[in-house]
C-alpha cells in the first residue's frame, strides 16, 4: 500500500487509501526542492539515510540490506533533482560508488531548472586516499569533485587532478570544515545540495548547523548488533527540531520528509 500523508492530517492519504505505484514525476513534485528566493541563491543541503527500527543505518557496513525497491526509486529521484551528491570517502568506498548518471525521466525537469544532465559527486576526503582508476573518475559525465583541506598532500592533490578530479579546499588543515563545504559548492554554482552520508559526514554537517532537510526512511527491520546510527560524532548543545513536511508509505517502510523548523 503507498500513501502520501498531508502534513496538517496524517490521518487520512491524499490518495483515500487506493494501491497505486507513484510515479517518478509524482515522487519529484512530493520532493522538490523550494524555490530561490530573490537574490544570491541560497544553497540547500538535503540528506538521504535509512534506518531501521533499532536505529541501525547499515548491516554488515552497508546500507542495501535494510533497503528496498521504493527507497531506491525515491533514492534515484532525490539524486535527479540534485546539483550535486556528497559523500564522505569510507561511504565511496564501501558503497562502491559510480558516477551518477544522467536519467531521462528527469532530462527535461533539469533542463528548465538550468541543471546538467547529472549531478557531479563530491568526495569529502582529508587523505585523498582513493583509487583513482575507477569508474568515479575515469567516466563521470561532469567531473569528480573532491573536498579536502588545504595541509592535503601535493603528491596525491596532484594524482588526483591528474585524473580528472576537481579538488576543492574547504579547509584551513588536513580536515574538511562542513560550512565552508557547503559555500564552497555554492560558489561552483551548486546550490541543490544532496549527501547520502555517511553517519559520521552527517554528523558533522548536523554538529555545524547547515543541514537543511533529512528525507529519512524507516525501515521496519530489527538488526541488534553495534551498527551506526544515521548521524554520529558530537552531539549538538541543543536538539536541532525539525518539522515534517511529508510522509509516505509503502509495505511498512516510512518515507519521511523533514525541514529545518
Amino acid at each position: 500500500m503507498r500513501r502520501l500523508f498531508p502534513v496538517t492530517d496524517q490521518t487520512a492519504p491524499t490518495t483515500s487509501g487506493q494501491e497505486r505505484e507513484w510515479s517518478l514525476d509524482e515522487l519529484a513534485e512530493a520532493y522538490a526542492y523550494p524555490p530561490p528566493a530573490p537574490g544570491e541563491p541560497r544553497p540547500r543541503l538535503r540528506a538521504n539515510m535509512v534506518s531501521t527500527l533499532d536505529g541501525a543505518a547499515q548491516h554488515d557496513g552497508r546500507s542495501q540490506p535494510i533497503s528496498t525497491a521504493a527507497d531506491m526509486r525515491i533514492f534515484g529521484t532525490l539524486r535527479g533533482l540534485a546539483d550535486v551528491i556528497v559523500a564522505g570517502a569510507e561511504t565511496v568506498r564501501q558503497e562502491q560508488y559510480r558516477p551518477a548518471r544522467a536519467r531521462a525521466e528527469f532530462a527535461a525537469r533539469r533542463e528548465a531548472a538550468g541543471q546538467g544532465p547529472a549531478p557531479a559527486i563530491a568526495v569529502v576526503t582529508a587523505s585523498l586516499d582513493l583509487d583513482f582508476s575507477l569508474p568515479l573518475f575515469t567516466s563521470p559525465l561532469v567531473p569528480t569533485l573532491l573536498l579536502t583541506g588545504a595541509a592535503a598532500a601535493p603528491d596525491r592533490v596532484a594524482a588526483a587532478e591528474k585524473a580528472g578530479a576537481r579538488v576543492v579546499i574547504a579547509g584551513d588543515g588536513m580536515g574538511v570544515d562542513p560550512a565552508r563545504a557547503v559555500r564552497a559548492l555554492a560558489e561552483l554554482g551548486h546550490t541543490r545540495l544532496l549527501t547520502e552520508g555517511g553517519p559520521r559526514l552527517l554528523g558533522q554537517f548536523v554538529a555545524a548547523g547547515v543541514l537543511d532537510e533529512l528525507c529519512l526512511t524507516v525501515s521496519p527491520m530489527l538488526t541488534a548488533g553495534d551498527a551506526q546510527r544515521i548521524a554520529g560524532g558530537p552531539s549538538v548543545p541543543v536538539p536541532q527540531r525539525f518539522a515534517l513536511m511529508s510522509l509516505l508509505e509503502e509495505d511498512g517502510f516510512l518515507f519521511g520528509r523533514y525541514g529545518r523548523a
